[in-house]
């Protein structure tokens, strides 16, 4: 039975790939790519002629099939354009499906646009949150954002040219002057980190047509919320008692509008409601 080999190809600059992954590439029976014309490119760099075909999240189940009887008979490569299949790539269905099969997976790590970011970013990598690409709405986008604003840890994601700037307003009025690293084109000829908060890389990356693919690393939560006033509380129980939430209901959307503590929310809700029954 052949090993699948899970193997991390250059984000950019081609010196990056490893000694270990070079010679695997040229001696598997077979490369799985996700896109084979990005892959030949880097087979044709190593001088390999290592037969490849392509396996992405659109395939058909009959090519996951054709895989794995490659692997009946000998070692298999499995590759992404940029970085390692899984993360953010193709790959999970693959590794499970052989594994399942009895096949040895093996990892052969090797540059990750991830943990490049963070090491020039200049913020903490010890705790980070990988939100993968962010959605392309900017409504879901700020949905992911606000889910992620109370991790104390850095938070890390992917963007593309084409949305970074909207990507960094919604950044800036869901998360606040945070700070921020955006790297652009990691490891190639146009590297760029610029770092500084949302609303300074927006006016950085609107002069221009920004290019390339984009990391973003973003300071973590401070870890203390701050106090919200009763004034917004007050303003939030009347506007959801307009649209006609009322008892529990209303504690709990109060709750979640504010970040405000329950109990608080709850005498404050019974305070207004008492306020109203003596003015009637």
């Amino acid at each position: 039975m052949g090993t699948l080999y899970v193997i991390g190809t250059p984000i950019g600059n081609l010196g990056d790939l490893s000694p270990r992954a070079a010679e695997l590439l040229r001696t598997v029976d077979l490369v799985v790519a996700e896109d084979t014309r990005v892959t030949r490119k880097l087979l044709n760099h190593l001088d390999a002629r290592t037969p490849c075909i392509s396996y992405h999240e659109h395939s058909r189940p009959a090519q996951l099939e054709r895989v794995l009887a490659a692997l009946e008979s000998g070692d298999v490569a499995q590759v992404t354009d940029a970085g390692s299949p899984a993360v953010s790539d193709p790959g999970p269905p693959l590794v499970e499906a052989a594994a399942s099969r009895g096949h040895e997976v093996v990892a052969v790590p090797g540059p990750s646009a991830i943990t490049a970011a963070l090491s020039v970013s200049g913020m903490p990598g010890d705790r980070f949150l990988f939100l993968g690409f962010l959605p392309r709405k900017s409504s879901e986008r700020r949905s992911v954002l606000s889910e992620a604003a109370d991790a104390t840890a850095t938070l890390v994601a992917f963007e593309t040219p084409q949305r970074v700037v909207s990507a960094l307003e919604d950044i800036k009025e869901t998360l606040g002057a945070r700070r921020i690293a955006v790297c652009r084109e990691m490891t190639k000829l146009h590297e760029e980190v610029f770092r500084g908060t949302a609303s300074e890389a927006i006016e950085h990356f609107s002069t221009g047509r920004p290019r390339g693919e984009f990391v973003l690393v973003i300071e973590g939560a401070s870890g203390v919320r701050p106090e919200v006033p009763d004034e917004a509380i007050i303003e939030a129980i009347e506007q959801l008692g307009r649209d006609g939430v009322t008892g529990r209901s209303l504690v709990e959307a109060v709750v979640d509008a504010t970040g405000a503590p329950r109990r608080r929310v709850y005498r404050l809700v019974t305070g207004s409601q008492a306020e109203r029954a003596d003015d009637s």
